[in-house]
């Protein structure tokens, strides 16, 4: 017999943390840049929605944050629009090239795709999305907008702590290709904490972007000068590649109901539908009667979160090449199927795909609430640290690798490689609504260890009643592998964050889980949370230690 659970949101929760929670009524931007964040409340303060705030965010964040995002990446993105009651979503994910055939990388020697370089980006989709979301949304012009990041690039800022600390873990990637070198390392020695980075030819690129619009990246001189440096240092992207990129906006983004919300995440090719999916075998579990970190609860989920990308890897595909069973796939039925495949003795060492039934058919994230209840949930990437390591000539622009990380070269394999095929992908970000209203939103970075994370933050906060900077700053566990095709088919490892007693390691050991501590240079996400009480009206910001941001409020 389940214990009634919980259904109404605590804000604030208590007061364990290391940090208090920010609370206003007014508008509120969670970000791991405390600058980027400063620029998206400079916005709200000025009278501009959640929706230009975002962009400003996102601008200054592909500035201040190089090891996770920049324009030369892409974007997911739930918006909530107040006037209106409605949610939407946003795909700003970009194709593969029109060479990028299976044949070519076979032909090329490689049996699994290359990982980094000028041959893995995908057509970068942000400033793309940026401007889809102020056409449809925003009060403000993109080129406003951009002006903290063209300031930030043009006059330097000082690299954060933590952030620093990825300057040193790549600094061998980074010394890969000249242009990166020249850019991204003080003479080929890693940038530290406080130095400041001038990104003087980003600011050119920014500075035309701001100019001519997002044609100038996608049609312009700037897009002809990004073509050639790829193809000069040997990649497939053309400048018909870059003009034929499109944003895709839609309603009804996929959702499921948890513990009496309703939490919605991003439509293919976002990987989000394995929040949905975890959500959905988690809710069948009394996770509340385990105890937080129990053996218990964490057995179950890491069951559960194996049999969920074993579906993704099995049925998982680009919507325009590959019929997706997504409402089998998050339905309860199928949920209840796949839990009954969890034996709550023993872990699991090999799972299989769940029979459907028959049917016809590192990263940044942020959160902004306005003062009018708009709601904007957005994550964007260069894919894996500093992307594909390739800053294109002197464009400043580093570039994603996503189809490097994304696609496979087995044939017949949902997510193998093909012209103009955007990959399945691991960013995604989240709301939990009551009667329609958003009440929380989050998310975090963290590629494949996205859906576990999530799916402990919002059991964090409907099955433990934990306040939204409690939950943040939980201890986190990831489990591996998930769908990288570079390491997808090694061993199970449940990796543990230092915080969770040792009498359930010992008992995870047990049950046959091949713990492995988080290692000291392993990211173990970087959280950040809004709770919106729908009869008070206040926001309460909560933001993850682990990393630079705070919650900025006015």
């Amino acid at each position: 017999m389940q214990r009634q659970q919980q259904t109404a949101i605590s804000s604030v929760g208590p007061s364990t943390g290391s940090r208090s929670p920010v609370m206003t009524r007014n508008g509120i931007v969670c970000s791991v840049s405390p600058l980027a964040a400063s620029a998206g409340v400079r916005v709200l303060q000025e009278g501009g929605n959640a929706f230009d705030a975002a962009i400003a965010v996102a601008a200054a964040e592909a500035v201040t944050l190089p090891p996770m995002c920049g324009i030369g990446g892409e974007v997911f993105a739930l918006l909530y629009q107040a006037s209106t009651g409605k949610l939407h979503g946003l795909t700003g994910s970009g194709r593969a090239p029109q060479a990028a055939t299976r044949d070519y990388f076979m032909g090329k020697g490689y049996s699994k795709m290359p990982p980094h370089g000028p041959l893995t980006p995908a057509v970068p989709g942000e400033v793309h999305a940026w401007q889809t979301i102020l056409d449809n949304f925003g009060t403000r012009s993109l080129a406003s907008l951009m002006e903290p990041a063209i300031d930030l690039a043009e006059n330097g800022f000082p690299i954060a702590s933590r952030i620093s600390t990825f300057y040193t873990s790549y600094i061998d990637k980074l010394r890969e290709y000249p242009s990166t070198v020249a850019r991204l390392t003080r003479n080929g020695q890693p940038f530290q904490a406080g130095d400041v980075l001038v990104q003087a030819d980003l600011a050119r690129s920014l500075k035309r972007i701001a100019e001519n619009g997002p044609r100038e990246f996608y049609e312009g001189a700037l897009a002809k000068e990004l073509a050639s440096a790829i193809q000069a240092a040997g990649g497939l992207i053309t400048t018909d590649d870059l003009a034929r990129h499109d944003s895709v906006l839609y309603d009804d983004p996929p959702s499921v109901t948890y513990r009496g919300h309703t939490v919605a995440t991003n439509a293919l090719p976002s990987q989000g539908l394995l929040i949905l999916e975890l959500l959905n075998i988690m809710e069948g579990f009394d996770l509340a009667g385990m105890g937080h970190n129990s053996a218990d609860a964490i057995h179950a989920v890491a069951e559960a979160k194996k049999l969920a990308f074993a579906d993704r890897l099995a049925y998982v595909g680009d919507a325009e090449f590959v019929a997706t069973p997504l409402d089998a796939l998050l339905s309860k039925e199928f949920a209840a199927e796949r839990r009954r495949n969890i034996d709550m003795k023993h872990a699991s060492k090999q799972v299989t795909a769940g029979a459907l039934p028959e049917t016809d058919g590192d990263t940044s994230y942020f959160c902004v609430v306005d003062a009018q209840g708009n709601a904007v949930s957005f994550i964007h990437s260069l894919s894996m640290y500093f992307g594909s390591g390739f800053i294109a000539g002197d464009t400043g622009i580093l570039l994603n690798d996503r189809v490097g990380r994304g696609f496979y070269l087995d044939e017949g394999h949902p997510n193998v490689v093909a012209p103009g095929k955007r990959t399945i992908n691991t960013i995604q970000t989240w709301m939990a609504l009551k009667d329609g209203v958003p009440v929380l939103l989050g998310g975090t970075p963290g590629g494949d260890r996205q859906p576990p994370w999530n799916a402990q933050i919002i059991s964090n906060v409907l099955d433990f009643g934990m306040g939204v900077q409690e939950a943040a700053e939980a201890p986190r566990w990831n489990h591996f592998p998930g769908s990288d095709p570079a390491t997808v088919e090694q061993p199970y490892q449940l990796k543990l964050e230092d915080g969770v007693a040792q009498e359930t390691v010992a008992e995870l050991e047990r049950r046959g889980h091949s713990i492995v501590p988080m290692s000291a240079g392993e990211t173990p996400g970087a959280v950040q949370l809004i709770a919106i009480d729908p009869v008070t009206g206040v926001r309460t910001g909560g933001s993850d230690p682990r990393a630079d941001g705070y919650p900025v409020a006015h």
